[in-house]
């Protein structure tokens, strides 16, 4: 396994330096031209193309990923933000001209895409390397300096990151900080020009607060339990199979994963059995001998869902085993709502399963709790399925299917509330890392003197019939 160079890993004491060092690259504007853009982009791509196997060992090492799984939603989903990107960038830069008011004629009205400077990306364990790098191409492609800070929770792939990264991107202006609480503690008491962390919300607010004495802007991106919502009259054996495919990827460690069912009393008999069924054909009558499940992150993880087994009642699944970190694809019923597992997000692979009466109760249950990340909702009936949308709030979500709305690089991707505060993905992420200047150019061929004082009758009349 690749480990960090020293050009890459900083000590707590160097944060300073690094972002020093970063602001003089800024200074020099050579992030600004599209040409440099273009190029850091070209060169991780090829990163991602070269070291992919290398890449996925270690994904795999830290979670017991799947090899496909972790090309499809980590390197794949990577590559095609890339791609999206490149293909825009130019229009993205140009500035965008508006319509200039009539008192301010003659002039031109644009607005100008100007990269914001020195920006710190904190990534998540959970995708380890999508979550560090998808900010990164947003903060790149706007024109800025960034440090990358891996999550320490997944070694092997913060090793990667930093053993990489500097060999292929230009370290003036791209750097990467690997370690722990100190190194984080040491990179937050620095002044950034924003700041891009996904995690939860502890540790969000201890990034709010550290930026607020800079007064640097944050995007967070948290989570939240995010319901899944199922009408009578859903197709219940693509809906269990969607909501399955969902849930256990990543053996449930998604932010954005179906957290617990509302399911309408006269159909949850059936929609349990095609959760069994679609367990079975996915993964096999043992799970653990299956090649397209995933592991717990750690031990402390592990333990922590073990204890959210009793409750309520496992209808299916329930196995685990601390020396292999696996816990089976498991569907819990009757739950309260007040329990445990209703009272934290799961991230892991155990889905609660509540009856309710109708769509009012689901929307109410959904209501009465925090925003979440996302929201589910499957119905043949239309009318139903824009009625959860329309009265519930959520940072986005799906109707008939469960987060491939992320799949979207038109969709903006964050959450709202306790489930987090900005958005990105493809334009979003250039957007994001980017300060929309205006600027007004008049030109000096006309200079009325109305705008002037002193200020007699006709000159108030004709400016108050101006405005």
């Amino acid at each position: 396994m690749a480990t960090a160079s020293a050009m890459s890993n900083t000590t707590s004491s160097a944060g300073s330096q690094v972002v020093s060092e970063l602001r003089t690259a800024f200074k020099s504007g050579k992030t600004r031209s599209l040409a440099w853009r273009m190029s850091q982009l070209d060169a991780m791509k090829r990163m991602l193309i070269d070291q992919q196997e290398q890449i996925i060992d270690a994904i795999s090492a830290d979670l017991g990923k799947p090899r496909f799984e972790a090309f499809t939603t980590e390197v794949g989903f990577l590559l095609s933000e890339i791609e999206h990107t490149q293909k825009h960038l130019a229009k993205w830069m140009k500035p965008t001209k508006v319509k200039s008011a009539v008192v301010v004629q003659p002039a031109s009205s644009k607005i100008y895409k100007e990269p914001l400077g020195v920006t710190l990306v904190i990534g998540a364990w959970n995708y380890p390397l999508q979550l560090a790098l998808g900010p990164a191409i947003g903060a790149i492609s706007a024109g800025n300096c960034v440090v990358v800070k891996p999550s320490e929770v997944s070694p092997n792939t913060s090793a990667i990151i930093g053993g990489l990264l500097p060999q292929y991107l230009d370290s003036d202006c791209v750097r990467v900080v690997e370690g722990g609480i100190p190194e984080t503690t040491d990179l937050l008491e620095q002044k950034w020009d924003y700041i891009f962390y996904t995690g939860n919300g502890t540790v969000g607010r201890i990034i709010m607060t550290a930026a607020a004495k800079h007064l640097t802007p944050v995007t967070l991106e948290l989570g939240g339990k995010s319901p899944t919502i199922v009408d009578e009259t859903a197709d219940l054996k693509v809906t269990a199979r969607r909501i399955i495919w969902g849930k256990f990827t990543n053996a449930g460690q998604t932010c954005v994963a179906p957290d617990y069912v509302l399911v309408h009393q006269r159909v949850h008999d059936e929609l349990i059995a095609e959760f069994k069924n679609a367990i079975s054909d996915f993964y096999g009558d043992n799970p653990k001998n299956s090649s397209d499940y995933g592991r717990i992150i750690n031990e402390r993880h592990w333990k922590r869902l073990v204890g959210l087994l009793d409750s309520g009642t496992i209808t299916h699944g329930g196995e685990h085993d601390e020396s292999e970190k696996f816990i089976e694809p498991t569907i819990m019923t009757e739950v309260d709502g007040d329990s445990a597992i209703m009272a934290e997000e799961i991230f892991g692979p155990i889905l609660p399963v509540l009856k309710v009466a109708s769509v009012d109760e689901a929307i109410d249950f959904v209501n009465e709790r925090p925003k979440p990340l996302a929201l589910y909702v499957f119905a043949k009936n239309k009318a139903r399925a824009h009625q959860v949308i329309q009265h519930t709030s959520s940072g986005g979500g799906s109707i008939n299917h469960v987060w491939m709305h992320l799949a979207v690089p038109g969709l903006p991707f964050g959450g709202v509330g306790e489930s987090g505060m900005g958005a990105y993905h493809g334009h979003h992420s250039f957007d994001l890392f980017s300060h929309k200047k205006s600027i007004l150019d008049k030109p000096t061929f006309v200079d009325p003197s109305v705008v002037y004082p002193p200020y007699g009758d006709f000159k108030k009349n004709v400016i108050k019939r101006l405005l």
